[in-house]
């Protein structure tokens, strides 16, 4: 075979325009069809300051399931109650004097209120994915490991009650978007069937 440059069809110097229309077209018919997409979450969409774009998909009935971890949740209400993710301002891009210790309010924020659910019930949270996914009624599995802080209520700290709760979100899945998370992309795509695009 011959070398060519962006030869490959997953080369991150390709342009991806094509692609995305095209999966965004395929979410259309999908969900058209009430279909299943099971989207995993990584916690660089809140990092980004993309989580606005997934909480969008999941308010527009595009993402059955939702899949992640605790840092996913976290950030994702971090950002809700404080603006920040990982402590950095996402609006200016800096960092918050003490902001290094906002996941950890969000956390016990949570924790206070009892699980993400009855955070948002009594008001606490009022906005992001996991907001969207309580309010749109969304099933999510937050699948925990050995590094996580806290961590989050709801959170799945039993690996192998995660893995049973993920393979049976999967089930009937015609498309999973995999997104900043190789950790659970990895151990979701396990239980994918061969024609789940």
């Amino acid at each position: 075979e011959l070398f060519s440059f962006m030869g490959s069809d997953v080369s991150s110097e390709k342009p991806k325009r094509l692609m995305i229309h095209q999966i965004a077209e395929e979410m259309r018919a999908i969900r058209s069809r009430r279909g299943k997409i099971v989207f995993v979450a990584g916690p660089a969409i809140v990092h980004t300051g993309a989580q606005g774009y997934l909480a969008d998909l999941i308010r527009s009935g595009y993402v059955t399931a939702l899949l992640g971890g605790n840092a996913i949740a976290t950030h994702d209400i971090e950002s809700a109650l404080f603006g920040t993710s990982l402590g950095i301002n996402l609006s200016k891009g800096t960092p918050v004097e003490g902001g290094h210790k906002n996941h950890m309010r969000a956390i016990n924020t949570i924790r206070l209120a009892g699980s993400i659910e009855r955070a948002v019930e009594a008001g606490v949270l009022t906005s992001g994915v996991m907001y969207e996914c309580v309010t749109n009624r969304v099933p999510y599995i937050l699948a925990g490991s050995i590094r996580d802080d806290g961590p989050m209520p709801g959170v799945i700290t039993d690996i192998y009650e995660a893995q049973r709760l993920t393979r049976e979100s999967v089930q009937g899945a015609e498309m999973c978007l995999m997104v900043a998370t190789m950790l659970h992309s990895i151990g979701t795509g396990n239980f994918l069937p061969a024609n789940v695009k």
